[in-house]
């Protein structure tokens, strides 16, 4: 079947159209293989063999997904398929928020498909998000193989677009208030699992609309845990 589309897609390209043909082909395939799904035979942190019906896709994998099906014989991952001229290679992620993330990191100039990985490896998705919101670089930096200069770019072209998205749970509402935020900063840091985190800024912020002292909103959320 896939030969087939392949081959009805050449059919309106012009041997002269090199560049427009790989191009084409590149988003053709890109936006055929939205996810895959079926059983995992053969897993590593970096690599998962996928069996689709007697059919085995080797998937690239960031550290996180790696966590997310360790314990599951089958399921599904959002895919990316990276087209190059020596190859095809295919990454999947087990959540869609992390495979956007991914599609964004690398259409930033300097950051590949290696390194957006390995980014995603070392932070959550909503980590990586945040991190750009609020600009901070040295969390960026801290994932090897980011320096200064690729932090910065990374912030410079991609604030306005991971705003527009909508994170993992409801961590929306609290990227565009910086109160909110730094609360929900301080509460991970201490411990508390980014969901209770989220859900009790929230739960205050509903009922003490007018709070502005974040030492305040800090303790306050604490107690309603």
């Amino acid at each position: 079947m896939v030969k087939i589309r392949l081959n009805n897609v050449c059919n309106f390209l012009t041997p002269t159209a090199d560049k427009i043909s790989l191009f084409s082909l590149s988003v053709y395939l890109t936006i055929m293989y939205a996810y895959i799904e079926g059983k995992f035979t053969y897993k590593t942190p970096a690599q998962v063999y996928v069996d689709v019906n007697g059919v085995g896709f080797e998937v690239n994998i960031s550290l996180n997904t790696y966590t997310d099906i360790l314990p599951l014989e089958t399921g599904k991952l959002y895919t990316h398929l990276q087209v190059k001229e020596d190859g095809h290679v295919m990454y999947g992620f087990s959540e869609k928020q992390e495979k956007e993330m991914f599609v964004l990191l690398i259409s930033v100039s300097g950051v590949g498909a290696a390194t957006a990985r390995m980014m995603l490896s070392s932070l959550k998705s909503d980590e990586v998000r945040m991190a750009i919101l609020s600009a901070n670089l040295k969390l960026i930096e801290s994932v090897k193989g980011i320096g200064k200069k690729t932090a910065e770019r990374l912030v410079l072209e991609l604030k306005d677009k991971v705003g527009k998205q909508s994170p993992g749970g409801d961590f929306a509402m609290l990227v565009n208030n910086t109160l909110e935020q730094d609360a929900f900063t301080a509460l991970t840091a201490l411990g508390i699992s980014r969901q209770q985190a989220e859900l009790s800024v929230q739960k205050i912020m509903r009922a003490e609309p007018n709070i502005l002292q974040l030492e305040d909103l800090i303790k306050k959320a604490l107690k309603a845990i």
